[in-house]
C-alpha cells in the first residue's frame, strides 16, 4: 500500500491541543464537499485545532483533488494519503491515517519519529472517524468533544445519525445541466425513495432512543462520525498486537472496534445532542445488502469464539434477534392459519385481535412523531401500521438469509456485495420473487374456489379442526408476548429522548 502526501499537517510549531478527523473516501468525488463544509461548520472547543486527514482510497476519480480545493476554500488544514491496491477497503484507509500520525509497526526499517511529529502526537486528543458521505450537524463535534471529555474511561462518543431525505424529482428542472449528476448522487428521489428514506430514518430513530434509554451505551461506534479518545485507540493496538486499531476481521469493523474497547472497560456512549446527517439506501436492493453486511457481521462476532471478545450489550443483541424470530414465526403463522381456516370454511372474527394492531399503530405513530425531520404523511401512514408492515417483512428476508447462510457456512463478503450494490453492476431479484409469489396466491384462491366442496366437507373440517385450534392457541400466546414487549417500548419512550 503506498501513501502520498499532498500537504503538511501543520504549518506552525507550537502545538495547540487537537481533533484530528480521518475521513476515508472511495470514489466520492461528488459528496466530499459536502462532507468537508459540515466539518468548516463546526464550532472548535476553545484552544483546540481541528486537522482533516482524506484518505482517497483506490480512487479512480477526482476525489483527492476536489478534496484538496474543497479544504482551500473551506480554511480547513487539511491533507489527503492516496492509497493503492489497498485490499482492506475501509478498515486499510484508516489504519493508513493511523500510520501517517503514529508510524507503521510492521515497517521493518527501525525509523523514530521526529521531535516534531512526537510533538504533535501529543497534541492529538481526540480522533474523529467520519464517512465522506455523511455531514455532521453544527455544533456537533462540540458535543461530542464535551461528552468525551467528561470522563478519562470514556473511549469513544458517536453522533446520532439521521438519514436525510431526498429532495422532491419534480423541484429538478430537466432543463439543469447537471441532471444526471444531481440523479446519480441520490439528491432527489421519487415518491418510494422518500419513503423508503423514512422508514430507514424511522427505524434508526427506534435503536437511538432504546439506547439512550438504557443509559446512552451502545455496542457499535458508526464510523459514519465517531469522536475517539487516542489513549483507547493505542490500548487496543497494544492489547491485541495490532498494527492498527480498525481489523479487517469483520464485515463490521466499527462493531468489532467498539466491542474490544468494552472489553479494554473502556466506556462507548452515544451523545444526547451531537447529530449526524447520513445517506440513506435508496433501492431495496441496497439496502438489502447493507443490512446483509450489518446483521450478518453482528451475528458473526456474537457466535466468533476465536476473537475472543464480547460485549455488555450482548443478551441485548440476542433479544433483538429472538424478537425477529418471534415477529417471523407470527406471520408465518397467521398467513398459515388465516389461508386454511378460509378455505376450510371455518374463520370467525374476534375483536381481541384488534389490541396488537391498535398497539402496534399506536408504537409506530409514536416513533414517527419521535423521528427528526418527520413529514406529516410519514405520521399518517405510521398509524396505518401498512409502512411499518411491509419494512419489516424486508428485515424479516434478510434475517432469514442471514441464518440460513450461517447454517449452511456459506461466507460472504458484505462490503464487496454491498459496494456493488451501490454501483449499480448488481440487481435485485425482488420482481421474479413477487411474480413466483403472485402466481402461488392465484393458484390457491383457484384451488379454493374450483374444489370448495372438498375443502369445506365435513370429513376435512373434523381432520384440520383440532390443528387449528392448536394453531390459534399457539398464536394467541405469541401475539400475546409479542404486544406485551411493544407495550414496554412505549412506556420507554415516555420519556423525553430525542432521536
Amino acid at each position: 500500500m503506498n501513501t502520498e502526501h499532498l500537504l503538511p499537517i501543520t504549518k506552525n510549531a507550537f502545538m495547540k491541543p487537537r481533533v484530528v478527523a480521518f475521513i476515508p473516501a472511495h470514489n466520492e468525488e461528488q459528496s466530499i464537499r459536502d462532507c468537508l463544509e459540515g466539518l468548516a461548520d463546526q464550532q472548535l472547543p476553545a484552544g483546540v485545532d481541528l486537522d482533516v486527514i482524506v484518505i482517497a482510497d483506490n480512487c479512480t476519480d477526482r476525489t483527492a483533488e476536489v478534496a484538496l480545493h474543497c479544504g482551500q476554500d473551506l480554511n480547513l488544514q487539511l491533507i489527503v494519503l492516496k492509497t493503492r491496491n489497498n485490499k482492506k477497503r475501509k478498515v486499510g484507509a484508516l489504519n493508513t491515517a493511523w500510520k501517517s500520525l503514529y508510524g507503521d509497526l510492521l515497517d521493518i526499517h527501525a525509523s523514530n519519529l521526529s521531535p516534531y511529529q512526537q510533538l504533535y502526537n501529543k497534541s492529538v486528543k481526540a480522533i474523529l472517524g467520519m464517512d465522506a458521505d455523511s455531514r455532521m450537524a453544527p455544533g456537533a463535534l462540540l458535543h461530542l468533544w464535551e461528552g468525551l471529555m467528561s470522563a478519562r474511561n470514556i473511549g469513544g462518543v458517536m453522533a446520532k445519525y439521521t438519514m436525510r431525505m431526498p429532495k422532491k424529482l419534480k423541484e429538478l428542472s430537466l432543463d439543469d445541466p447537471y441532471y444526471e449528476e444531481k440523479i446519480a448522487s441520490g439528491q432527489y428521489g421519487n415518491p418510494f425513495t422518500r419513503w423508503w428514506t423514512h422508514q430507514q430514518k424511522q427505524d434508526m430513530a427506534s435503536w437511538l432512543l432504546t439506547l439512550q434509554y438504557n443509559g446512552g451505551s451502545t455496542y457499535v461506534l458508526g464510523g459514519q462520525a465517531t469522536l475517539f479518545r487516542p489513549e483507547a485507540l493505542h490500548d487496543i493496538v497494544n492489547r491485541n498486537n495490532l498494527d492498527g486499531p480498525w481489523q479487517d476481521d469483520s464485515d463490521v469493523e466499527d462493531m468489532l472496534l467498539t466491542w474490544q474497547l468494552q472489553k479494554a472497560k473502556w466506556k462507548t456512549l452515544i451523545s444526547p445532542n451531537a447529530r449526524c446527517f447520513v445517506d440513506s439506501m435508496k433501492t431495496y436492493h441496497t439496502f438489502r445488502q447493507q443490512r446483509y453486511k450489518w446483521d450478518s457481521g453482528t451475528i458473526d462476532l456474537l457466535t466468533n469464539s476465536e476473537l475472543d471478545i464480547k460485549t455488555k450489550h450482548r443478551w441485548r443483541i440476542w433479544r433483538a434477534q429472538f424478537r425477529s424470530l418471534l415477529d417471523l414465526t407470527i406471520r408465518i403463522l397467521l398467513v398459515v392459519l388465516l389461508a386454511t381456516s378460509l378455505i376450510t370454511a371455518q374463520f370467525s372474527w374476534n375483536w381481541i385481535w384488534v389490541i396488537p394492531i391498535a398497539v402496534a399503530s399506536l408504537l409506530n405513530l409514536i416513533l414517527a412523531v419521535k423521528t427528526p425531520m418527520r413529514r406529516p404523511i410519514d405520521v399518517m401512514l405510521s398509524g396505518t401500521v401498512i409502512s411499518a408492515e411491509i419494512y419489516l417483512w424486508v428485515k424479516l428476508s434478510i434475517f432469514i438469509h442471514i441464518w440460513l447462510d450461517k447454517l449452511s457456512k456459506n461466507k460472504k463478503d458484505g462490503w464487496h456485495n454491498q459496494y456493488n450494490a451501490e454501483k449499480g453492476q448488481t440487481r435485485s431479484k425482488l420482481f421474479e420473487w413477487w411474480f413466483v409469489l403472485l402466481i402461488l396466491l392465484a393458484l390457491i384462491v383457484f384451488a379454493a374456489f374450483y374444489f370448495r366442496d372438498f375443502f369445506t366437507s365435513s370429513k376435512v373440517v373434523a381432520l384440520s379442526a383440532p390443528y387449528l385450534k392448536v394453531g390459534w392457541t399457539i398464536l394467541s400466546y405469541f401475539t400475546g408476548w409479542a404486544t406485551l414487549l411493544m407495550l414496554y417500548q412505549l412506556w420507554t419512550l415516555r420519556r423525553k429522548y430525542k432521536a
